[in-house]
């Protein structure tokens, strides 16, 4: 999704995919299979490349300081990302800024659940530092009866533990901010999790109060600078309203997020051409919306394998919404592709979800087209 951008804006870039099937491998000229867990593959790569980003943040922080130190231009740095790597570390950089965090602590044992259970209230949710993701590496205690199923979690390393937050939704603010410290962040938006996984994105987020978007804004801005972020960023964020300052910090994303996806269409600047202005300290583009509502649908795997069959359908059921499908192999929950669909003049939200909604089912399932068009 970036290679787009990349190609208006006259940017040759390189991948290191870790498989020739990997969908980034057909959208760019130079890509190159490799393990990112590799010294040497690392370096290899790092030397035909200007500038090193990343789409997810998994190439361990070691090695990257290695190339850093030989004069590698990272971005973001190893010192940064290691914020959306280890959420330890994410934890304690937020309580050191003062911004709102769920109770947490670091704990190497079920004793160690149990005695913050003890302090905190059941239930709580039991995370591994590094790796997950969707769901994926998340543990959600419901009584001291539960603990012995996470025995099997704990290999000698901390884990994280967390008070269970009962949060009225999950938000999320996009930040983007380059080297020499210009920062931007687009409109707050309302991320609707099925199955720990992200279905649907509203933005902005409605009915969201101003003053509680300043304030989600300005920790966006304060993580960004003070973590020394470059590139885009997303803060994922649960929603508390009447309890403390109305939000907990949730996770951290250094990179292009499935929140912004809406920022493809609906902003006057997408996130994947902002991510590459950031990185090469170019000058950062407008954020504004273009419509007065923007909502961004995933696609994931269902019963239809044939997404090109489906176009027929889908693009005539609604021919203002944007569907962006990723080239990856179909699997039954597995994140293909999306759809962004913006309000026309006048027209209310709900209007528009049910056109995103209508576009991804085909997509997903290969149903007809209805017979009449109401975009």
């Amino acid at each position: 999704m970036m290679s787009g951008p990349a190609v208006e804006l006259g940017l040759e870039l390189h991948v290191l995919a870790e498989g020739p099937d990997v969908s980034a491998v057909a959208a760019v000229a130079h890509a190159q299979v490799g393990d990112y867990r590799d010294r040497e593959t690392l370096r290899a790569f790092a030397a035909g490349v200007d500038v090193v980003t990343f789409d997810h943040e998994h190439v361990p922080g070691g090695l990257l300081e290695e190339l850093e130190r030989e004069g590698v231009v990272i971005h973001p740095s190893p010192a940064a990302l290691i914020h959306a790597q280890d959420k330890l570390v994410m934890r304690r950089a937020v309580d050191d800024l003062g911004l709102p965090n769920p109770q947490w602590r670091a704990v190497t044992g079920t004793a160690g659940v149990e005695a913050f259970a003890d302090e905190t209230g059941w239930p709580v949710v039991l995370k591994t530092p590094r790796g997950g993701y969707d769901g994926k590496g998340v543990l959600v205690l419901r009584d001291a009866a539960a603990l012995p199923a996470a025995e099997s979690w704990f290999t000698g390393g901390e884990l994280l533990v967390e008070q269970f937050v009962p949060f009225s939704r999950e938000l999320s603010v996009l930040v983007a901010r380059r080297p020499s410290g210009e920062a931007i962040t687009w409109p707050v938006v309302e991320s609707i999790q099925v199955d720990s996984v992200c279905d649907e994105v509203l933005a902005p987020a409605p009915g969201l109060p101003d003053d509680l978007a300043a304030s989600l804004t300005a920790a966006a801005l304060r993580l960004a600078e003070s973590l020394g972020v470059t590139g885009v960023m997303a803060v994922e964020l649960f929603e508390t309203p009447g309890v403390g300052v109305g939000y907990l910090v949730n996770e951290l994303a250094m990179r292009p997020h499935n929140s912004g996806h809406w920022t493809m269409d609906g902003s006057v600047t997408g996130q994947f051409e902002q991510h590459l202005r950031a990185v090469l300290d170019l000058p950062l583009g407008s954020t504004e919306p273009v419509a007065q509502h923007a909502v961004m649908k995933n696609v994931l795997g269902g019963s239809n394998t044939d997404l090109y069959g489906a176009y027929r359908s889908a693009l005539s059921s609604g021919p203002s919404a944007k569907v962006h499908i990723y080239g990856k192999d179909v699997r039954p929950g597995r994140k293909i592709g999306h759809v962004n669909a913006l309000a026309g003049p006048g027209e209310p939200l709900a209007a528009v979800r049910a056109r995103a909604a209508r576009v991804a089912a085909i997509l997903r399932d290969g149903m007809e087209a209805p017979s009449t068009n109401q975009e």
